[in-house]
């Protein structure tokens, strides 16, 4: 008869070591039901769920393990699992997954604590932790430092609404991003990713910083403000900024786009993205001068804003053609998803504003990017403690995979 034992080890890492237990086993026969492994500075905790074909081996390994494990210094620890409780484990394998993502310049004790009570309120179980962002120096550090750890947990949240509220009090009382959603196949397979454009791209309201050019800045930052905060009907909003930036002249509109700063991360993001496969596009409530401009120089795939009416090389204070609100955003995901052949679970949408919320609610992951308090109350997930590379982290991405495809999309480029 068969016996299933849980195995434990802890202690030093050292070179050859899972060899060594994973080769005892083998002696036996031993059939490996589970396994798993985590090394935290230079120390290992490793464990095996494993078959025993014969119970009566059960002592005889006991007595093999302990014995090279008082050779190399470490903790052995084997304890036989009953039956009934090996089916109920097999069977739970079936729970719903969800990854929740803690995100932030540092990240504290007391901001895993407490994520971890409102997991534990919700009775839900954390299978595993791993942190995404490298080592941290404590003589040398960053200039920009990130701080990321994933969590996966399992189980069904008693009310995920209330979850979700308490982490966002988490997040705007420590200063940590926490992001939660829904572990499935979409999760490793999407494809496409959108991006609003102003103050989330770059680093300013294109149609702000035009205004200014003719005297009417204030005034035109007044409007954006109260149009991205939901106070204002867009559509109405945007024609009644155009109409103030009137007798702007193209080559002003080239110094513009030349002069406005990246968002943080934007390049990098888009270097990475680009080198695992994904395809890029701007949805912008802006205008297609600056997503032109963009567009090249981030080797994006898509392109969508507004269009300045021009009239022997000056701005009429008219727009050219439909205008791009929220609902064409949602609208146009849906087209570039079908363009793509792919769902919308396997699309990521990127904004900060109240006229992004319809994109980011039907894309498989939506992201509020140094967003307005209405918008990062409705999304799910945030990134407002780090730069917009704070993504790539929400996608998984280890520091290392990032830096690697970096590097080799560089190379590419320089054939």
């Amino acid at each position: 008869m068969s016996e299933v034992v849980l195995i434990n080890i802890t202690g030093r890492d050292r070179k050859g070591l899972d060899a060594k237990f994973t080769g005892i086993l083998a002696e036996y026969g031993v059939t490996i039901l589970d396994i798993g492994q985590a090394v935290i500075h230079e120390h290992i905790s490793f464990g095996i769920l494993a078959e025993i074909p014969d119970a009566h081996d059960y002592s005889s390994i006991f007595k093999d393990m302990l014995y090279e494990g008082h050779n190399m210094g470490l903790t052995i620890d084997i304890n036989p699992i009953d039956s009934q409780e090996y089916e109920k484990w097999v069977h739970a394998h079936g729970k719903e997954r969800r990854i929740i993502t803690l995100l932030g310049r540092t990240i504290s004790a007391r901001q895993i604590s407490a994520v971890a009570a409102i997991i534990a309120e919700n009775q839900l179980n954390i299978d595993s932790i791993k942190r995404l962002t490298g080592r941290i120096s404590l003589n040398h550090p960053q200039v920009n430092p990130r701080a990321c750890i994933e969590m996966s947990v399992s189980g069904k949240p008693l009310n995920i609404m209330e979850m979700r509220k308490k982490f966002m009090e988490i997040s705007q009382e420590t200063g940590v991003d926490i992001s939660f959603h829904v572990d499935n196949i979409y999760r490793r397979n999407r494809k496409l990713v959108v991006f609003d454009m102003d103050s989330t791209l770059i680093q300013a309201e294109v149609i702000v910083e035009l205004a200014k050019l003719v005297g009417a800045g204030e005034e035109v930052d007044r409007i954006t403000e109260s149009a991205m905060r939901g106070e204002m009907d867009f559509s109405q909003s945007f024609r009644k900024r155009v109409a103030l930036l009137k007798g702007i002249k193209q080559e002003q509109l080239l110094k513009v786009a030349r002069e406005l700063p990246l968002t943080d991360g934007a390049d990098l993001v888009a270097k990475t993205l680009k080198g695992l496969g994904y395809k890029l596009g701007i949805l912008s409530g802006g205008f297609t001068f600056m997503g032109e401009y963009l567009k090249d120089r981030l080797g994006f795939d898509y392109m969508f804003a507004n269009e300045l009416d021009m009239k022997n090389g000056v701005v009429t204070g008219e727009v050219a053609g439909e205008i791009v609100d929220g609902q064409k955003k949602a609208i146009l995901l849906r087209q570039l998803a079908q363009r793509e052949s792919i769902t919308l679970e396997q699309t990521i949408a990127v904004g900060d504003g109240a006229n992004d919320l319809p994109m980011i609610s039907i894309a498989g992951l939506g992201v509020a990017f140094n967003a307005k308090p209405m918008v990062r109350q409705k999304a799910s997930n945030n990134i407002t403690s780090v730069g917009l590379d704070g993504l790539l982290y929400l996608l998984g991405l280890h520091e290392r995979e990032i830096k690697e495809e970096v590097l080799l999309s560089s190379e590419c480029s320089y054939g």
